[in-house]
Parts: structure tokens; sequence; C-alpha cells
């Protein structure tokens, strides 16, 4: 179906545009018979129908002149695993790992670890096969951390090494898992150079940001957390996830550290103020009400628990992802043809 929009300005000044006309399912708009660039990679109808198809004629709907059917194809997908050193990273990692296979879905894990070197599940993809920390070490002398940052900034130098070892997994969904080096999430422009060249290839990302729940025991261990979770939001800007992870490692017989955690999964601002105000001096209590409110302002004051043990907890997590990227909603709907007879109740069959 081609529909004929008439533009109008809107201030006046010129009474009529040409006619356009916009191809409904394929969303091409043509204008004096020529086809101008597509305006949009999502057509009207499929927006509004949610429909998916190559050249499929939906209720005598057709595609306009010139218009050419389109291939639905499952996009790119991945996540990145961020956080401190020691909050959990390559143990959710091999978590996600393990539940995608107990439920036959396909996942593979890029390592961008340069110091890792023991995993217990699969690597698909190992920046240490582009460099590894150990080399940077023993050729350059540099220290372990300083080492790491140049191996990350020698990854971004050579990032078409990446693009084309990504080529294998065109159509997978993919884990990225991250060093630990806190800069590079608050300051450092390394895995935002990495986020822009991953949303230049049409990935569909998603930060997922961990926190030792351990760690998170008392208002300031929190809102340290916190802002560091909220500076790697703002750098990366990516759709973002904050987890409180080894959640298992809070037993049944440490009721009052429940009770403690329960407090920041869905934490009260204020009330996290003035408890941060019993430990410390009076100077200090304007700032922590002022952090206080900036976290509520920017409403980074949800996590999510992880609990690695428990596969729903997994489940759960790896739910809130899908829905951050979209995962799975550009799927084509499979249509059941029931052209066997079945009884309609009263001894006669219905076609």
């Amino acid at each position: 179906v081609v529909l004929t929009i008439q533009f109008r300005c809107t201030f006046g000044l010129v009474s009529e545009l040409p006619p356009v006309r916009l191809c409904f399912v394929c969303g091409e708009l043509e204008r004096h018979g020529s086809r101008s660039p597509r305006a949009s990679t999502v057509s009207p109808l499929r927006m509004l129908l949610g429909f998916s198809a190559a050249g499929a004629n939906i209720h005598g709907l057709k595609p306009g002149r010139g218009c050419t059917p389109h291939t639905a194809t499952m996009g790119r997908f991945c996540q990145l695993v961020l956080g401190p050193a020691g909050s959990g990273k390559s143990t959710y990692c091999s978590a996600v790992v393990k539940h995608c296979e107990d439920i036959g879905r396909s996942v593979h894990v890029v390592n961008l670890d340069p110091a890792a070197e023991h995993f217990d599940y699969p690597i698909s993809l190992d920046i240490r096969d582009l460099i590894s920390l150990e080399d940077v070490m023993e050729e350059l002398h540099y220290g372990p951390n300083g080492g790491l940052m140049y191996c990350m900034e020698f990854l971004v130098d050579n990032i078409e090494w990446l693009k084309e070892e990504l080529g294998s997994y065109e159509d997978d969904y993919l884990i990225f898992d991250c060093p630990g080096q806190i800069e590079l999430y608050t300051h450092s422009p390394i895995m935002r150079t990495l986020v822009d060249r991953l949303k230049q290839w049409d990935y569909a990302a998603c930060g997922v940001y961990l926190i030792d729940s351990q760690f998170v025991i008392d208002p300031t261990k929190f809102f340290s957390g916190v802002l560091s979770a909220m500076s790697a939001m703002v750098q990366l800007e990516l759709p973002h996830i904050n987890v409180l992870s080894k959640m298992d490692l809070v037993t049944a017989g440490r009721r009052a550290g429940r009770r403690d955690l329960d407090r920041f999964l869905n934490p009260d601002s204020s009330l996290l103020a003035e408890e941060a105000n019993r430990y410390s001096s009076e100077r200090h209590h304007a700032l922590n009400q002022a952090i206080a409110t900036l976290i509520d302002d920017y409403s980074l004051v949800s996590f999510v628990p992880l609990n690695v043990k428990d596969n729903e907890s997994v489940a759960l997590l790896l739910a809130h992802v899908d829905h951050a990227i979209q995962f799975g909603e550009d799927a084509d709907v499979n249509v059941r043809d029931f052209d066997e007879n079945v009884d309609d109740g009263d001894g006669g069959a219905v076609a």
C-alpha cells in the first residue's frame, strides 16, 4: 500500500511541498518518481503490527512500486560484563554459559582481560591472541596495572583485528568478559571507544556492572559502589544493569547480613544519608545528603541480586539483559498450520 502524504510548512512560508509516496511495507519514500534514501530501517507497518517478512502480503497490503523485500535477520547482541576486580565477573560468565547450555541457547564468550589465565568455560575469542599482559611486563618492564592499560590501548589501536575476529560470529550472542581495572570504566576513553565501535558494527549492547554484595554492608561503602557504577553508566552511555553478586555467600545463617543487603536492593536515599551521618563527622553531613540526592536523581538505586548457584536467579538477570537490548523481539513468529481434522464434539470433523 502506498500512502500519499501532503507536507505543509508550519509557518506558512511555503504553501505546499510536492507529494511524497511512502511504502508502508519497506519504509521507502518516493518523490517525483525517484526513490529517496530510506528514512527509517523500520517500516510503519512493521512498527504497528510487529511484522517481519520478505515480500509478504498482509491482508491485501502489498509493497509499493519498486519496493525491495527485506529478509529478517537475528541481529547482533552482546553484553559487557563490567566491575572492579574480584566482583565475580568471570563467575557470572560461567554461570550464564552453563544456564544457556541447559536451555539450548547459543552464546559465545569474548575474553578482553589480557591478565586472565584460567577459565571454566569455553572462550571463543581471546585478546591474548593479540597481546598478553605477561609479554608486555617482560618486554616493556611495565607493572601489572600499567601493562594492562597498555594492552587495552593496543587493542583499541588494532580494533580492526577485533572486527575481523567478530566476523566469525555474525549473528551470535556475545558476552564480553572485561578487565577489573576500574579506571577503564570511570575516566579512561578506552572502553568508550570500544563501545562506540560495537555500536558502529550494529551491536545492541548492554553493560552489566557487578558489585560484591559483601562489600556494600554499610551506607558509606554503598555510596562508593554506586558512584563507581554511575560513573561507568555516564562514561559508556549503554543500557545499564547493576548487579549485587555473590549473594550465595550470604548464607541463611547470616540473617543480619541478609537484612542489611535488603536495604540496598531498593534503598531510600534519605534514610541512607541519615545512617551515613552516624558514621561521619558533622562537616560531612551535607556531602552525604548531596550524594544520596545524586543517586536518587539518577534513579541508579536498584540492583538485581545474583546467586550463581540458583538457576532462577541467573535466568532472571539474563531476562533483564535480554529486555534491555530487545533480544529475540525480531524473531519470526512461527505459524502452525492445522490441516488435520479436529473433532467438533458432535462426532463430526472440522477441517
